[in-house]
């Protein structure tokens, strides 16, 4: 499985009827990471009147990694506009935190539905974004006169080293992406003659 996660960050600012909003775009992995995001955005404006969130923690079509907050703001103003526009975005491991300084006037509930979500939306458009692999993790094993040709079929199937031990031989975990492997296990038993094995790492 794949799909596109934020490569850069993006602050977006913004004046509506004299209240100042600052939109937040980070990569985040899991909603450990994008509640620290929240909280250090919430450090760095300790003086705002909301600090409003919305994160999709893991991959874009995994609804349990959603989540929102409105931070005081009338209920559906503001975190749930804001997880829409992620939503529309396609991407995954991305948080959003839109920052309040209240000027006063009142904007209503459709004014504050447009002004979070709009933070979002053009927060979006000046990010980079980079595509992130799912990759399932092996075991392997092979002699040093192996290891050669195995790192050819690493590298022309894109593989990740995640671990690489020598001793009596080379020991490595490896990440392959899920949709290669039948035909990772297919090279791998004819080019070693059946002698190399992947084993699940559980």
């Amino acid at each position: 499985m794949q799909f596109f996660i934020p490569k850069t960050e993006a602050i977006f600012k913004e004046e509506i009827k004299k209240s100042q909003f600052i939109t937040y775009i980070r990569h985040t992995e899991g909603m450990k990471q994008a509640k620290a995001f929240w909280a250090e955005i919430r450090t760095l404006h300790p003086n705002a009147r909301h600090h409003c969130w919305a994160s999709i923690a893991g991959a874009p079509n995994d609804s349990q990694q959603y989540g929102f907050s409105d931070d005081g703001e009338p209920s559906g103003t503001a975190g749930k506009p804001m997880l829409n526009y992620l939503l529309g975005s396609q991407l995954g491991e991305v948080s959003a935190v839109v920052v309040r300084y209240s000027g006063g006037i009142l904007l209503g509930t459709g004014g504050l539905v447009r002004a979070y979500g709009n933070g979002v939306h053009q927060a979006l458009a000046l990010i980079e974004k980079t595509c992130k692999i799912l990759r399932k993790s092996y075991r392997l094993q092979c002699d040093y006169h192996q290891f050669h040709s195995l790192q050819h079929l690493i590298a022309h199937w894109d593989i990740e080293i995640l671990e690489q031990q020598f001793g009596e031989g080379v020991h490595l975990v490896i990440g392959i992406n899920p949709t290669e492997l039948s035909k990772i296990e297919q090279e791998i038993t004819e080019r070693f003659n059946g002698k190399l094995i992947l084993q699940a790492v559980e």
